[in-house]
Formats: structure tokens, sequence, C-alpha cells
């Protein structure tokens, strides 16, 4: 979605680039899953194997079916799979499924190309969806260029530091209200080894765009650079993209966690989870976790903003959502299915059947607002809700830039360029090449990019 009034990127020789970047479409995160397919008149979805989604699978058939009458036949997979084969099977618009869950990253693509299904009208005679209930970033993200709705959020994330409030209490330390990047660092050197096997902080260095590319790029956003000018010029080896990611190498060389040119989101989870960091920057999707009933950290944990430097703020933000492919027979039942799986209704019988820490959040203003989900949720509702709506996809830095897009760039090639990137840079992470020699390989890969674009 480049900026209103902008000059439109040449699409020389574009058909064919598209296309193959489309089937790349895959990130880090992976996990359990099984599938199931059905033909006939059940409606069959395609969804990423998140633990959200696989609760929606066991409820689905008691409540939703049992109310409507439609049967749902779910395909569920791990996300590299689930996105190459949503992007095969809409791309051909084989109809083979009819709702998938897709993010915002791709919908500009999908919408584009004229593989999804327009929702406006759905949306606007479905009164007791509340369409005014999604927040606005998620709203905004979920809406192409053309100004149609083509997806609706299952649930959504920004970005926020998670910290040990005891440690802290120990060490005499305070965690300020909305903490600089600068200050994150002394925090991480002074926590470093403050209990037995305890690092000072976690983040990302698992090569994957959608791995240490996410936190690395809003960094990279709050210290005044950006991976492309509007123009589509490449910076990554200017001043401020190399300070920045100078900043996120030294400080997980010098006090983040072992093994981290392996470690994720699902090891810094562990990480905080098992007390093997004082700190950790990421999804605002974990707080759910680290809360869960059973959790070793549960009540010790305190949320703030993602760190800034130049910016008022830096999280990120992401969704999974639904999305209809345009060549579905059953478009009406599918969105019946998508108003169910979104809505307030399905958020309570989460609550009521799983507890309030298991419900998709991060899409409703009403779910802010609901006293049973911040009996449960309270430690960290206020700042996530915050993180998202403070999110602004079109100006996340300190510079204009040709697409939207926080910790991506709203390009399909970035799924392979983010990637090939990310190998660099968690290169520099172990040490085996330098910053300044992980990001000049790094330019070279994105000038080719920019090439298409120009």
């Amino acid at each position: 979605m480049p900026h209103p009034g902008r000059r439109r990127p040449r699409m020389r020789g574009r058909t064919c680039a598209v296309t193959a970047a489309l089937a790349l479409l895959a990130t880090g995160c992976a996990g359990a899953g099984g599938t199931s397919f059905g033909g006939g008149d059940a409606l069959n979805v395609l969804m990423v194997n998140n633990p959200q989604m696989v609760e929606l699978q066991k409820l689905t058939a008691k409540h939703f079916t049992k109310e409507t009458g439609i049967k749902v036949h779910f395909t569920v997979l791990p996300e590299n799979d689930v996105r190459d084969k949503i992007s095969q099977d809409f791309s051909n618009q084989a109809g083979q499924y009819d709702v998938a869950t897709i993010s915002n990253f791709e919908l500009p693509f999908f919408a584009k190309n004229g593989w999804l299904h327009p929702l406006d009208d759905y949306a606007n005679a479905d009164t007791a969806f509340d369409q005014e209930d999604i927040l606005a970033p998620l709203r905004e993200s979920l809406t192409a260029e053309d100004g149609k709705l083509y997806a609706q959020p299952f649930y959504g994330e920004s970005s926020f530091l998670m910290y040990r409030k005891d440690v802290f209490e120990k060490q005499g330390l305070t965690m300020p209200e909305k903490p600089t990047w600068e200050q994150v660092a002394k925090l991480a050197e002074q926590t470093d080894g403050s209990e037995r096997g305890m690092k000072g902080i976690c983040l990302r260095g698992l090569p994957g765009w959608g791995e240490v590319i996410a936190p690395l790029t809003t960094v990279v956003n709050t210290m005044g650079g950006t991976w492309f000018t509007e123009d589509w010029e490449p910076r990554l080896t200017a001043p401020e993209f190399k300070k920045a990611t100078k900043f996120y190498v030294d400080l997980v060389r010098e006090h983040g966690e072992l093994g981290a040119p392996q470690s994720g989101y699902a090891e810094c989870l562990n990480n905080m989870t098992q007390g093997k960091t004082a700190m950790w920057y990421d999804a605002t999707a974990g707080a759910g976790s680290l809360e869960a009933k059973g959790s070793p950290v549960k009540g010790k944990i305190g949320y703030v903003p993602a760190p800034v430097d130049r910016t008022k703020s830096s999280g990120w933000l992401y969704t999974w959502a639904w999305g209809l492919q345009k060549a579905s027979k059953k478009a009406d039942d599918a969105w019946k299915f998508v108003s169910w799986a979104s809505s307030k209704e399905y958020e309570e019988l989460v609550g009521a059947t799983s507890g309030w820490s298991n419900v998709p959040a991060g899409k409703r203003a009403s779910t802010y607002a609901n006293p049973d989900y911040r009996a449960e949720a309270g430690a960290f509702a206020d700042v996530t809700e915050l993180a998202i709506s403070e999110a602004d996809p079109k100006n996340p830095g300190t510079q204009p830039r040709p697409t939207a897009g926080i910790q991506f760039v709203g390009v399909p090639e970035f799924t392979d360029l983010g990637t090939r990137v990310a190998q660099e840079i968690s290169a520099a992470i172990a040490g085996r090449q330098s910053v300044d020699a992980a990001l000049a390989a790094s330019q070279k890969l994105a000038e080719k990019v920019a090439e298409e674009y120009r």
C-alpha cells in the first residue's frame, strides 16, 4: 500500500517476480499440527497451527456448527507450510479452500491480484459483528489500496518489553515507564548474572524475516533508519541502519541469551518462562503464556512499551486474519464462520471454556473493557492495547518510505530478501563476520529488489 499521492513503482518485469515471491511467503515460527479435509457442502478452512487456532478447531463443531448447521473441515499446518499452501491455492483460484488465515503482510498483494473476496458489504450488513469495535490499526492494515476491506482479524499483536519485577527490585533497579534503548542496554548490563544462569535480555537472533528481522527492524525504525527511501534507494549501509544493527548485535552478544543465533520467539519465551533472562523484547502475544496458570513466572513480570530512540513509539503490528478466497462458491457461509470466529461472542466462549488468558485478543476495543478479561490479563492489557493503537505502519520511523509496514517491507520479495539479510545478521551475532560485512552483503541484496521498483 503506497502512500497516497506518492509515485507508484514501475512494474517492469513484475508478474513472474511477484508470483515467485508469493510462493515464498513463510516465516520462522512452526509447531505441531494436524490436517483434515472434506469436500461436499462443508466449509473448508486452511489455517496456521498456532494455539489459538487449535482451540478454535476444538470449539467449532460443538458451537458454530450446532448453531448454524454449517459443517467446517479444517486443514491445520505449521506457519511456513500454511503460507505456501495458501499462496498456491489462492493464486490459482482453485477454490479448494474457502477461508484461510492470512496476515497484514501479504493481504495487499492478494487483494491487488484479485484473490480475495471483499468483505465490506458483509461487515456493514452484520451489525452484531460491530466492525467499529475492531482496533483502527488492524482495520486499516486489512484494507487494501482500493479502499476495500479484505480480511477480519482473529487476533492482533504488537511488541513490548517484558521484565522480571522481582529481579529488578532485588537489584534496586527501576524500569522507566517508557524506556529508551540506551536505558535498556544499561539495565541488561546491570541484571546480567543477577541470578544463577540469568542473562540480561533475550532478543531474537534466529534467521528468518519473521524472526530476527522483526525486532531488529523496529530498532532500525526508531533509530532513524529504513530499508528503502520512498524512491526505493536501499539504505542498509546508511549510518542510521548501521547504528541500529550494531547496537542490536552488540547487546545480544554482550548480555543476551546463550545460543542467540539459534534463538527465536519460542526459545526466548522458554528462557523467560524458565527464569533464564531478566528482560525480553518481543510480541505482546507472549504475555498470555507468561501469565498462564502453571507458569513459573506468573505475576513476576512487568510490561512496558517497546523501547524507543528517536520516535514516540516503536512497537510492530501483526495480525492473523481470515480471508475469503474469491473463487469460493460458499462466500455467505464463509462470512458466517469468519463473523463467529472473530466475534465478541467467540471471545466470551473461549473465556468461559478455557480461561480469559487464552482469548484471541488484540483486535477489539471491547476486549480491553471486559472486566473478566482484565481480571486475568490486567498486568499487560493496557500496554498491549496502547502498543497496537499507537502502531503506524505507514509512518513507523523518522523518514518516508515506499510501502506500509513496521517490522517488514510491504512487497512480496521481502520474504526472500528479509530471510537472506537475516542470515547475514545472525552470522554477525554468532561472531562469524562483522556487522559492516553483513550489511554490505545485505545492501547488494536490497539493490536487486529496488531495481524492480524504481
